[in-house]
C-alpha cells in the first residue's frame, strides 16, 4: 500500500484493507483492547511498519515481548501456518519474515543502554507528580530550583537537590523575606520521598551523560527506522517513575524538536504502552500539559500513540485528539464496563453493515475494529479488520542474541559510564568546608585574643623569678618576719581598707554612745 502502513483487513464479513497513511501518522492514536486480545501484536505490527517506512520509533516493552522485533520470524515457530493462512486471507501478498534494525534502553542498564536524564531537566512540575508532594511541597521545590538557577547551582542528579534542600532549610529564614515561607517539615517530607526513590532505582535515572534525543531518531543507510525498545518489565514495580520518565521525554521532544508543520511521514513515533498509568491521580496541571504537548506535538512531525485496556483510561480532551484507532474486544461483564463500550463505540464513525457496539465486544484474538484517518485528516467509516501476522519474531530474544544486540549497537559505549561533574553537591559542600575553615580560625583568633585580654586585665609582670599580681590582697611573708609580725602587718592592713575603717568608726562609735 503506497504511502500506507498495512494493518490487515479482507476475508468474509470484513471491509477492504485497512492502511494508515502515513501522513496522517502524526495525527496520533489509539490502540485499545483487554488483556490477551492481542494489543502486544498489533504495537509490534505498526512498529515494523515505521522502521520500513523510514520512521523512527520509541517504544515500551513493557512484558518483555517485543525484543523479538530485532529477529526474524521462523517457519519452525508454531503459529507458522497460522500466519501463512492469514496473510493469503488478508492480501498480504509480500509478507516475509525479517528482522529490525533495533537499539535497547533500560533505565537499570541491565538489558540495555542506560539512559538518563538530569534533574533541571525533568523539572520541578514533574518531580513533584514522581514524588506525589502536596501543593505547599510543590513550592517548596520550586523555590529550589529558583535558587539554583540563580546561585549557577547546576541540578545533575539526586545528591544535588538533596544537598540543595538541606541549605534551603539551613537558610529559610533569609529566603522567605523574598518568596515565602519554607517549612521545615516540607522540606523533610521532600527528603524523605527522594530517599524512597532512591530505593526505587530513581537514582540512576538522573545523572549524566543525559540522553540525546537525536540518538533516538537514527535511519539507517537501507532508509529503514531505528525502533528504540525501552526495557519497562522491571520498571513497572515502580509505574510512577515509569509513567513520569516517558512523561518527560514526549515533553522534551516537544520542548527541542523543530516546527515541520505536516511533513509526508512523522519524524519519530511515540507508542506510550499502559497509558492509564499517566492519567492515574494525576492533577489537573499535569493532565493541562499531556494535553497540550498531544495537541502541539503533531507540528513538530511526531505520533503519539497511547495503548491501554480500556478508551476510558485517557481523558476526553486528549481522546478526541488520538484520529487513528485500533479497538480489540472489550468485556462487558459489569455496568461501568457496559457503560465504557457504548462510550467507546460511539466514538466511530458508524458502518452501516454491521453495529459497532456489538462488534467490539464480539471480535476474537487478533481481530479489531478500525477506524484511520482519510484524506484532509476526516475520520474513516468503522471496519471490523484481521490484523496482519508480524514479520519478525513473536516473543523475546534469548539473553545471548538480546546481548549481542546491545555490544554491536551504534551506542555501545556512549553512555555506559557515569559521569558525576562538579554540580550543586560539590559546590555546597567546597562551600561549606570553606565556611568551618573559616569560623574555626575566628574562634582560634578569638581564643588567642581572649587569653591576651585575659593576661592584659591580671596586670601580669614578671619580677625576674616569679610572676606575681600587683592587685593581690594577701602580702607576701618574709623569711626574716615573725608569725606575729606577719599577723600585725595584716591586721593593720586590712584596717587602713574601707572596711576596715567601718569596722573602727563601728566600735569606737558604741563606746561613745555607751557613755
Amino acid at each position: 500500500m503506497d504511502g500506507k502502513i498495512f494493518i490487515g483487513g479482507g476475508g468474509e464479513a470484513y471491509g477492504d484493507k485497512q492502511g494508515l497513511t502515513l501522513k496522517y501518522a502524526n495525527r496520533h492514536g489509539l490502540v485499545a483492547g483487554a488483556t490477551g486480545t492481542g494489543k502486544t501484536v498489533t504495537l509490534q505490527i505498526l512498529a515494523e511498519g515505521f522502521a520500513a517506512a523510514g520512521v523512527p520509533v520509541f517504544l515500551s516493552d513493557v512484558k518483555g515481548d517485543l525484543s523479538g522485533l530485532a529477529a526474524a520470524g521462523s517457519e519452525t515457530f508454531k503459529l507458522h501456518q497460522a500466519f501463512t493462512d492469514r496473510a493469503v486471507k488478508i492480501g498480504f501478498d509480500d509478507y516475509a519474515y525479517r528482522g529490525f534494525p533495533v537499539t535497547f534502553w533500560d533505565l537499570f542498564g541491565e538489558q540495555g543502554h542506560p539512559v538518563r536524564t538530569t534533574v533541571s531537566e525533568m523539572g520541578p512540575l514533574l518531580l513533584s507528580r514522581l514524588m506525589e508532594l502536596t501543593e505547599a511541597q510543590e513550592g517548596v521545590l520550586n523555590i529550589a530550583f529558583r535558587l539554583a538557577d540563580e546561585k549557577g547551582l547546576p541540578l545533575l542528579d539526586l545528591k544535588d537537590l538533596q544537598a540543595l534542600l538541606v541549605w534551603l532549610g539551613e537558610n529559610r529564614g533569609e529566603i522567605a523575606l523574598r518568596y515565602g515561607n519554607v517549612s521545615v517539615h516540607s522540606i523533610g517530607a521532600i527528603q524523605r520521598r527522594l530517599l524512597v526513590l532512591e530505593n526505587q532505582g530513581a537514582n540512576k535515572l538522573f545523572g549524566e551523560p543525559a540522553l540525546e534525543l537525536g540518538d533516538l531518531m537514527h535511519v539507517g543507510a537501507d532508509g529503514r527506522g531505528q525502533i528504540n525498545i525501552l526495557a519497562a518489565d522491571k520498571l513497572m514495580g515502580a509505574p510512577r517513575l515509569y509513567a513520569t520518565f516517558l512523561l518527560w521525554l514526549l515533553s522534551e521532544l516537544f520542548e527541542e524538536l523543530p516546527e515541520v508543520g505536516d511533513p509526508d511521514k512523522p519524524k519519530l513515533v511515540f507508542f506510550f504502552d499502559e497509558a492509564h498509568l499517566l492519567f492515574d491521580g494525576a492533577p489537573k496541571a499535569l493532565v493541562d500539559k499531556v494535553e497540550q504537548v498531544a495537541r502541539l506535538i503533531r507540528s513538530k512531525g511526531v505520533g503519539v500513540y497511547f495503548v491501554t485496556q480500556n478508551p476510558d483510561d485517557i481523558p476526553e480532551d486528549i481522546l478526541g485528539q488520538l484520529g487513528n484507532r485500533v479497538q480489540h474486544a472489550l468485556r462487558a461483564f459489569t455496568a461501568r464496563d457496559r457503560k465504557a463500550l457504548k462510550m467507546a463505540s460511539e466514538t466511530y464513525r458508524p458502518n452501516p453493515r454491521f453495529d459497532t457496539e456489538a462488534a467490539i465486544r464480539e471480535v476474537g484474538v487478533g481481530e479489531a475494529v478500525t477506524s484511520m484517518l482519510m484524506k484532509k485528516g476526516v475520520p474513516g467509516i468503522v471496519e471490523r479488520t484481521l490484523i496482519r501476522p508480524p514479520s519478525s519474531q513473536l516473543g523475546p530474544l534469548d539473553p545471548a542474541t538480546r546481548r549481542n544486540v546491545v555490544a554491536s549497537s551504534p551506542m555501545a559505549g556512549k553512555y555506559d559510564q557515569l559521569v558525576d561533574r562538579r554540580s550543586a553537591y560539590e559546590i555546597l559542600q567546597e562551600r561549606s568546608e570553606k565556611a568551618a575553615a573559616e569560623a574555626e580560625a575566628a574562634e582560634a583568633k578569638e581564643e588567642e585574643m581572649s587569653v591576651a585580654e585575659r593576661e592584659f586585665s591580671s596586670a601580669r609582670r614578671y619580677s625576674g623569678t616569679r610572676v606575681r599580681r600587683s592587685s593581690s590582697r594577701t602580702l607576701r611573708v618574709r623569711a626574716d618576719d615573725t608569725f606575729g609580725e606577719a599577723m600585725t602587718k595584716m591586721v593593720v592592713k586590712e584596717l587602713s581598707g574601707t572596711t576596715g575603717r567601718r569596722i573602727v568608726r563601728g566600735i569606737l562609735g558604741g563606746l561613745f554612745k555607751g557613755r
